[in-house]
């Protein structure tokens, strides 16, 4: 498992004075700031983190060493992560997608039916993009109770029912 985990990213720049407009994946969205400093994905970078207001999906923010719009513009789409030591435990029944990302995926009967390349979120519900054997295109399986009754984290492993025709 990884060491960092994902909780934000930049959207671009705002304004010229070097703020960003920031998106947090945290459950509670403002606790981004409270994760600070956050690190770029292979760590070498740092930054820290003041949100200096709200946004429409999201915040306006001060980064630690971005002080210009052209700055700003730079590092659009730069994903920041947390210390996963720094993030608080789950329950049993909640992951972190970063977690989920590579486990194989088995069906009921024990067929290898791929292995999750990401976990998406566009509103209605977690998805898990499973990367499939043989298959050119992935196949989008709902992260529900139904569909993934199991996620076994000891065996790095998913059992899942999916709906008739997924795969």
């Amino acid at each position: 498992m990884s060491d960092l985990i994902c909780i934000g990213a930049v959207a671009g720049s705002f304004g010229v004075r070097g703020e960003v407009r920031l998106k947090s994946f945290c459950a509670v969205p403002e606790d981004i700031e409270s994760y600070s400093p956050l690190q770029n994905e292979d760590g070498s970078q740092s930054y820290t983190v003041s949100l200096t207001r709200v946004t429409n999906n999201g915040f306006v923010a001060i980064l630690g060493g971005v002080e210009t719009k052209e700055q700003a513009d730079a590092i659009k789409g730069l994903r920041l992560f947390a210390p996963r030591d720094a993030l608080p435990n789950l329950p049993d029944d909640e992951y972190y997608y970063a977690d989920l990302t590579g486990l194989q995926v088995f069906d009921t009967g024990g067929t290898l039916l791929g292995q999750v390349k990401s976990v998406m979120n566009h509103g209605a519900g977690d998805l898990l993009e499973v990367q499939a054997p043989g298959l050119k295109d992935t196949v989008l399986l709902p992260f529900t109770q139904a569909a993934v009754p199991t996620v076994d984290m000891g065996q790095r492993r998913i059992i899942a029912d999916p709906p008739d025709g997924l795969f």
